[in-house]
C-alpha cells in the first residue's frame, strides 16, 4: 500500500501567506471560544504557516508544538519561530502515529494535511486521542475540484472543450490519487462526516472568506506572489502538479495514455496563454476556491 505523500514545496511559497483573512480568523477564534493560553498541536506543520496564524489568535502565554515527517520543514519552521520569538517547538514525526500521550493538548489542528494521507480518518482518530476532554479539533482542508471552474478573463474565453478538458483532467487525477492511496485532494467536504463518526460533538463547518482580486499591474503582495507562481508554472513542464505525478494519477483515475497527452497539451497551452496575458497586463481574475474550516470537540 502506498505511503502517505509528503508536502509539496510548490505550495510553501509566499502565496501561502495569503490564504486567510486575519480578521476572519479572529472571528473564528471568538466563535470557537479559544482558551487564553492553550497548548496547541499543529499536525503536518510544514514550515509553520498555519501554526503561526493559530498562535496569533491567542495570548502570548500559549504554546505550540509542530510535527512533520520532513526534517527540512521542521528545521525551517523552528528557524522562523526563533527569529520571530514565538513560543513554538517543532519535531519530526508522523501524522498517522502521533508520539504524544493521550489528552495532551487543548487544541489540535492541521491545514492541507488530510489531502495527502492514505487513511485520513485514522489520522483524525489519533488527533482526537491526544486532545483533552472538551478540547477542540480544527481542520482546514479544501475542495480543490471547485477551483477548476474559476476561469478568469483568459480561460473564460477558451473553447468549451478546453474548459471541460481541464475539469476532466483534474477530476480523474484526484480520483487516481485516491485510488493509489495517496490522498484525496477535495477531502474538505468529507471531513465533517469523519468528525461525526469519531464521536466529536458540536461539529461545525465554515468557509474561508478569502477571495483575492488579481488585476494589472499585479502590484499588491498577494498579486505579486500569485503572478510569480503562475509565470513559474507556465515556464516549466508543470500544471498543478508535475507531469509525472499528473500522468500517474490520470491513468489510475481511468484515463488513457492518449487522452492524457491530448489533455496535457491543452492545460499547458492554457497556462502559457494566461502567462502571456499576465505579461501583457490583460489578465483579470479572482483567486478563490472552496476552503473549509471544520471543528469539533472531544
Amino acid at each position: 500500500m502506498a505511503a502517505d505523500t509528503p508536502h509539496s514545496a510548490e505550495y510553501f511559497g509566499e502565496q501561502r501567506d495569503f490564504w486567510w483573512n486575519h480578521d476572519f480568523l479572529e472571528l473564528m477564534a471568538r466563535r470557537w471560544g479559544l482558551p487564553e493560553a492553550p497548548r496547541i498541536l499543529d499536525v503536518g506543520c510544514g514550515v509553520g504557516h498555519w501554526g503561526r496564524l493559530m498562535l496569533s489568535l491567542v495570548s502570548a502565554r500559549a504554546t505550540l508544538v509542530g510535527i512533520d515527517r520532513e526534517p527540512k520543514w521542521v528545521e525551517e519552521a523552528a528557524r522562523i519561530a526563533a527569529l520571530q520569538g514565538l513560543p513554538a517547538q517543532y519535531q519530526q514525526g508522523d501524522a498517522a502515529a502521533l508520539p504524544f500521550e493521550d489528552e495532551s493538548f487543548d487544541v489540535v489542528t492541521c491545514q492541507t494535511v488530510l489531502i495527502h494521507l492514505r487513511d485520513p480518518e485514522a489520522a483524525l482518530a489519533g488527533m482526537r486521542r491526544v486532545l483533552k476532554r472538551g478540547g477542540l479539533l480544527i481542520v482546514a482542508e479544501p475542495q480543490n475540484l471547485s477551483g477548476s471552474l474559476m476561469l478568469g478573463k483568459t480561460r473564460f474565453a477558451s473553447p468549451a472543450e478546453e474548459v471541460l478538458a481541464h475539469v476532466r483532467m483534474q477530476l480523474l487525477c484526484e480520483r487516481g490519487k485516491q485510488a493509489l492511496g495517496e490522498g484525496h485532494n477535495s477531502i474538505g467536504e468529507l471531513v465533517p462526516g469523519m468528525f461525526a463518526r469519531l464521536g466529536l460533538t458540536g461539529v461545525a463547518v465554515y468557509q474561508s472568506d478569502m477571495a483575492s482580486p488579481f488585476l494589472p499591474p499585479y502590484a499588491s503582495p498577494a498579486e505579486a506572489a500569485q503572478k510569480q507562481q503562475l509565470l513559474d508554472w507556465a515556464d516549466r513542464d508543470f500544471w498543478y502538479w508535475d507531469r509525472e505525478d499528473t500522468q500517474r494519477w490520470f491513468l489510475a483515475g481511468g484515463g488513457s495514455a492518449e487522452e492524457f497527452e491530448r489533455n496535457w497539451a491543452v492545460v499547458r497551452a492554457t497556462s502559457q496563454r494566461v502567462a502571456a496575458a499576465i505579461r501583457a497586463g490583460t489578465e483579470e481574475s479572482v483567486q478563490a476556491g472552496a476552503f473549509f474550516l471544520i471543528s469539533g470537540r472531544r
